[in-house]
């Protein structure tokens, strides 16, 4: 759920994939309507291309006779974590801490539209452009894909030719004080003067 700036509430429903962190399908909606539940898993569902399981909190809006019927259907598993696992929904619950502290916060959210603007355009970078530091380097959608194998290895030497780089650059630097041919001629004390203190 968010709050526009005109008081009004969206509500914001993702399936991420909990190998990849990739989000699978997202739908935003101005009430909180399980039929909108049951659309995002149905196209999570289809993105997959098996029978998904997916880990939901015990929330309405996962929990409710749309989203019982469809998984009565055999369309998808449900398990409720905490209560018919130990573990927990944290891949998701993680990417809702991300959409929020680093994009909601930033924004001025006054309509339906821009809303759905920045969560397309947040959803695409998150998945296309930034890195996640589980998978070396790799992107949500490099991992989905399985198209970004050669990017730790990339990582690995680039890091190693930037540390030569940086070693050779800091060695070639001298200080007028250490380097003998820089240094500027001693002054001595007159052989008579005494210091004093007071």
């Amino acid at each position: 759920m968010m709050w526009l700036i005109t008081g009004v509430k969206v509500y914001l429903h993702a399936v991420i994939d909990n190998f990849s962190r990739r989000i699978l399908a997202w739908q935003l909606a101005e009430r909180l309507d399980p039929l909108r539940t049951c659309e995002v898993l149905a196209e999570a569902g289809k993105a997959v291309g098996c029978l998904p399981t997916v880990v939901a909190d015990s929330g309405v809006e996962n929990v409710n006779g749309r989203v019982d019927e469809q998984v009565e259907t055999g369309v998808l598993r449900r398990i409720l974590a905490l209560v018919e696992v130990t573990f927990s929904n944290s891949m998701i619950e993680a990417w809702w801490r991300s959409l929020r502290h680093q994009w909601r916060n930033l924004h001025m959210l006054d309509s339906l539209g821009s809303v759905k603007r920045l969560v397309a355009f947040y959803v695409e970078q998150l998945g296309t452009v930034m890195p996640h530091s589980a998978f070396i380097g790799q992107t949500p959608d490099e991992i989905y894909f399985g198209t970004g194998g050669h990017v730790p290895a990339e990582l690995k030497a680039a890091h190693q030719v930037a540390r030569r780089r940086r070693l050779a650059e800091n060695r070639a630097v001298r200080c007028r004080l250490c380097d003998p041919m820089d240094r500027p001629p001693m002054q001595l004390l007159p052989a008579q003067g005494t210091l004093g203190l007071q």
